[in-house]
């Protein structure tokens, strides 16, 4: 993540410039392990826009064929629709983009009245995650996660489409009958870190923007909203389809950059070991 998103996230928090130059060291540091993995997409924050804009919505508008994505959904026309996109990490994980130009969770856009719900078309999307997983894949193991700016390489929103790690399935399905439709702190830790966390009735995400309840839930997140990771794990209570919504806090000074993505598995265990398909 480039340095200045960093200097920006530090004003808008309202923190000295010595306890800015100290948090930016491992997010930095984090940013520098992406690198040396992927090295074209870290080095540049504008690559997945470049793909969706440069290659993947023309391919779409001019030939039918939206490559190097998987699908390009302009029904609502470009500033309105959405990309699926292949991640180049893991055999089941893909990327749900925005046709529009969209910097990432911080951005105003996403809690604006009538905006459309990516998180909807991402849920749906997780039909391409389902393909290609070694077997049987439930609600239950399957999220959507949107990390923060700290936590991410990319200044172009989307959402990373992907199995649970089983450890976090497991955690979220014991604690699941002490959640409620208020957010509350997590009675665990998940992948070393702490979570907000609710309970969300609705089977699809279309009657609900998950940002919008993340803003909501305090003044600090509306004004803060770059700092935070939004995570969607399905579920079920009661019988009833829903999400365990998960928001989490970035800390880079204790080496948390607030990455959601984090409680996903890419190489989708689960799907190996077949926990039960719901």
């Amino acid at each position: 993540m480039p340095g200045r998103k960093l200097t920006r996230a530090a004003n808008r928090s309202g923190t000295s410039p010595l306890r800015r130059a100290i948090a930016s060291f491992p997010a930095l540091f984090g940013c520098l392990l992406l690198a040396l993995a992927f090295p074209a997409r870290a080095t540049n924050p504008d690559a997945l826009w470049n793909i969706v804009h440069g290659e993947c919505v023309p391919g779409q508008l001019q030939h039918g064929n939206p490559s190097p994505c998987t699908l390009v959904d302009l029904a609502g026309g470009i500033t309105r629709g959405y990309a699926v996109l292949k991640d180049l990490v893991g055999a089941t994980q893909f990327l749900v983009l925005p046709t529009a130009r969209i910097a990432g969770i911080e951005s105003p856009q996403l809690l604006a009245s009538g905006a459309p719900d990516y998180m909807e078309d991402a849920w749906a999307a997780r039909r391409f995650v389902r393909a290609r997983a070694p077997g049987p894949l439930g609600r239950e193991d399957l999220s959507l996660a949107v990390n923060s700016v700290y936590g991410r390489t990319q200044n172009q929103f989307h959402i990373h489409i992907d199995c649970l790690k089983p450890e976090v399935r497991s955690a979220l399905l014991r604690w699941r009958p002490a959640l409620s439709d208020n957010w509350r702190r997590f009675p665990a830790l998940l992948a070393g870190h702490s979570y907000l966390a609710r309970r969300l009735l609705d089977p699809d995400l279309s009657r609900t923007n998950p940002f919008l309840l993340l803003a909501e839930s305090s003044p600090d997140a509306r004004a803060h909203m770059g700092a935070f990771t939004l995570v969607a794990a399905g579920a079920f209570f009661a019988h009833h389809p829903g999400f365990v919504l998960l928001a989490g806090h970035a800390d880079p000074t204790r080496g948390n950059p607030g990455s959601g993505e984090s409680l996903q598995d890419h190489t989708c265990a689960l799907a190996r070991h077949s926990p039960g398909a719901g």
